[in-house]
């Protein structure tokens, strides 16, 4: 892999909450060596408030941010993916699209905080769980060596960042 930002997709069902985290996180963490983008099976139309919320107070630009399908991804004109991670067990278990280029693939999945009942406090909360996950997550994916692996290495490494982080949870 040569010196270039590298597109991640990261797709749940509805792309409100874990997806939409996670591009923004990308989108910061990985300044200069990635380039972060979400997507769903059945986009919910707009993100969720909380993550937006928590988004803008963490500093992170939220105008961009938008819930959409997965299939404006899969088009030969979209940009190409070099990385897709599903971020929700539904999305994994799903069939996907073709993707351009055939990307690198890893199920990072994670409890959903705009599933979570109670009170504010309790589904705040649970955004802030799920961004702090994502941020460790993609931490540790974005400080790979990645020109230094070579591709089974790779696709073990951003598997197994999955599996531990999920153990750890």
């Amino acid at each position: 892999m040569s010196d270039r930002v590298y597109n991640v997709l990261f797709l749940c069902t509805g792309n409100s909450a874990r997806s939409i985290l996670a591009e923004a996180i990308m989108n910061e963490m990985g300044a200069g060596r990635f380039r972060g983008f979400s997507a769903g099976s059945m986009p919910k139309g707009q993100p969720h408030p909380m993550a937006l919320d928590l988004l803008r107070k963490s500093g992170h630009p939220i105008d961009a941010l938008r819930s959409k399908s997965w299939d404006e991804f899969a088009t030969p004109d979209a940009p190409k993916m070099d990385f897709v991670f599903t971020v929700c067990d539904n999305a994994a278990n799903e069939v996907c699209p073709i993707w351009p280029g055939q990307p690198m693939t890893a199920h990072w999945g994670l409890p959903d905080p705009a599933a979570v009942e109670g009170s504010e406090a309790e589904q705040r909360l649970a955004f802030a769980d799920t961004y702090r996950m994502l941020r460790n997550r993609i931490g540790i994916f974005a400080s790979l060596p990645i020109k230094a692996l070579d591709e089974m290495a790779l696709q073990k490494r951003v598997d197994d960042i999955g599996r531990s982080m999920a153990e750890a949870s």
